[in-house]
């Protein structure tokens, strides 16, 4: 696995798992039809959130300052879709009200360690 994807997973299971502390079902992970994938698929209560989680180390020279800022015009439409193709297939098992799109950032040290999490709710 090369690098940029083992950061990926890495910053996927951080965020699942405090989202499971704030008392969130992940409902799917990694969900993924032939035009893209959703990172998380989440219950808060009860409202159906989709997490679109983005990670960097730090003193990376490309893309944008902060992580979640990564998320632009292009690729918030795409993730609409794909949470419309989800919602087609599953959502009458949830049992949800609204849905909300989340996007966090996470960047990391050289050596993996957290610098900071910033979770930017309903960020589109």
């Amino acid at each position: 696995m090369d690098g940029r994807r083992v950061t990926g997973q890495s910053a996927e299971d951080i965020c699942a798992g405090r989202l499971r502390e704030r008392g969130w079902r992940i409902l799917a992970r990694n969900w993924r039809i032939r035009i893209g994938e959703l990172d998380l698929i989440a219950l808060s209560g009860s409202t159906l959130v989709i997490v679109e989680v983005k990670a960097h180390h730090q003193g990376l020279r490309r893309g944008p300052e902060a992580p979640a800022l990564a998320v632009g015009p292009n690729k918030q439409r795409r993730i609409r879709r794909l949470a419309s193709a989800w919602i087609a297939g599953h959502g009458r098992r949830v049992g949800f009200r609204e849905v909300r799109f989340d996007v966090v950032g996470i960047t990391f040290d050289r050596e993996g360690r957290i610098l900071s999490y910033d979770h930017l709710e309903d960020a589109f």
